[in-house]
């Protein structure tokens, strides 16, 4: 570890610019509306609570998903109001969970290198905060829940506590990890994270969860996965994890109605970012991007302007915009330069025109890409073309079967064009994708002549928001940086994968 702290210092100078920058960004309002409402008193303010599941889009049954049985979170819908354009700022839990925690995009803050500042002394700009100290401020008890249930009685029934920031935070960020503090401490913010749609242990055994199992034979999935049996079976195993995250959140329904919470409490549930597949985690695509969203009003209490429960919003919504409103719920409002937006309420900005994204370093993986979506078309800009889509990332090697499959397949012939693309050993340096008509973002059209006027306004929109939002990415990191996670990396995957290498293999061979 002694590397890091000595890495540390020339980051710690960088911070040093990076703080006279945002705090600039922060007196100058960003460009954006800001109110400052006065605190009501704390029985008039509504309890807030975020159920955030991981590495999860929106496949869910209230998403018109097929497959797929989710009765807890498709009742949430029917109560609440759900988002179809909701979108994360990076297609990574560390970067994205920064971003959604201060209402300020990663890029801005310096967090937009996923697994960075785990040991050094990296803190948040200056005047930017943790939405929690702000609530705190607002006499709010915050709760990052853990224990659901006195002495984990329920053991399945837990929360993971997750922060997964990229920063050093340092202190405590929330007040406690037990449910059984909530009923007293009102007005109370509290999170519970999930992690059945997170690959690893609780994805793996989801299906023993559930009553009825996804059928790999009846799946849908995207066009770019191979029509095969390992494949269909991947993606059945995430709708799986989708479901057994669905008893949990009824499990947490279920309770704030027993304790009498429920109508006091406003429930927001999301995603940290898009699923764990291929072309979806680390990818910012809509497959990495877009995540549910479904915020439910307390029957308790005066619902505000323009929320009616059991309706639909095509309105585009920022993951950062969620702090935002959180913080004009609890009567404060977002402090000047926050660059989350409100979309809810009396004090809501106008609905955004274009919502943000990026991808820069994952693990050992460097890499820089900006993205820009409206309402229908994707722009995406690579500013590492020359390296594929598919370049190394062990992590992905060793937990997406995906993966070595599609290489199988590829030298066997067997992968249609759009698949094959996948494993191309370059990327295009600019994407367009017309997302009305192609979903899944597979016919890239920045050649097109008729797109011509949106390739233009979109690429002007993103150069724009770069230079307005102080985009840290600009400045590579330094080169003993990359070398630590390139290091790191090897040491925890390189004999892992070879030993999956060697059982598929063998399993071939059986066959």
């Amino acid at each position: 570890m002694r590397t890091l702290t000595r890495l540390g210092e020339p980051r710690r100078r960088a911070s040093v610019v990076l703080a006279i920058g945002v705090a600039l960004l922060l007196l100058s309002g960003a460009g954006c509306v800001h109110r400052q409402v006065n605190q009501g008193p704390a029985t008039e303010r509504p309890n807030i609570f975020w159920v955030i599941a991981e590495d999860m889009g929106p496949e869910l049954g209230a998403y018109n998903h097929p497959a797929v049985e989710t009765p807890n979170l498709d009742r949430l819908a029917a109560e609440g109001v759900r988002y179809t354009r909701a979108f994360t700022t990076a297609p990574v839990c560390s970067s994205s969970r920064s971003a959604f925690m201060t209402g300020m995009y990663q890029t801005t803050i310096g967090a937009h290198n996923h697994r960075s500042h785990r040991e050094d002394a990296y803190t948040l700009p200056h005047g930017v905060r943790v939405i929690t100290d702000r609530l705190r401020d607002l006499g709010y008890f915050t709760a990052n829940l853990v224990h659901l249930t006195e002495n984990d009685e329920e053991p399945y029934f837990r929360g993971t506590g997750k922060t997964d920031w990229n920063f050093h935070y340092d202190g405590q960020p929330f007040d406690t990890d037990r449910w059984s503090e909530l009923v007293s401490r009102e007005p109370f913010y509290a999170q519970v994270n999930f992690p059945e749609t997170h690959r690893g242990q609780e994805w793996d055994s989801a299906h023993e969860y559930i009553t009825r199992p996804a059928d790999p034979a009846a799946v849908r999935m995207p066009p770019y996965y191979p029509d095969h049996p390992e494949a269909r079976a991947d993606w059945a195993q995430y709708l799986n994890a989708v479901m057994s995250l669905d008893q949990k959140v009824g499990f947490v329904l279920d309770r704030l109605e027993d304790d009498g919470l429920a109508d006091r409490t406003v429930v927001i549930f999301m995603s940290d970012h898009g699923r764990a597949m291929v072309r979806g985690k680390q990818w910012p695509y809509d497959s990495g991007l877009h995540v549910p969203l479904i915020v439910r009003w307390p029957e308790g209490i005066a619902a505000p302007e323009g929320f009616e429960a059991g309706t639909v919003s095509d309105r585009l919504v920022s993951a950062i915009d969620v702090s935002a409103t959180t913080l004009s719920i609890a009567s404060g409002g977002p402090p000047a330069g926050m660059q989350g937006q409100v979309f809810l309420g009396v004090h809501a900005d106008p609905p955004r025109e274009y919502v943000f994204g990026g991808r820069d370093r994952g693990d050992e993986t460097v890499d820089r890409i900006r993205t820009v979506r409206d309402a229908r078309y994707r722009y995406i800009r690579n500013y590492y073309s020359e390296q594929g889509l598919l370049q190394l990332n062990r992590y992905k090697e060793f937990s997406y079967p995906m993966i070595p499959l599609m290489r199988e397949l590829e030298a066997e012939g067997r992968l249609t064009p759009i698949q094959a693309q996948l494993l191309a050993p370059t990327r295009p340096r600019e994407e367009l994708y017309d997302v009305e008509v192609d979903p899944y973002e597979t016919e890239n059209l920045v050649d097109d002549p008729l797109r011509a006027k949106d390739l233009g306004r979109l690429r002007a929109t993103l150069d724009t928001w770069i230079v307005e939002s102080q985009d840290q990415g600009r400045t590579p990191e330094s080169l003993e940086i990359v070398e630590y996670w390139e290091r790191q990396m090897r040491v925890t995957y390189d004999a892992r994968i070879a030993s999956m290498l060697e059982r598929r293999s063998r399993r071939r061979e059986e066959r």
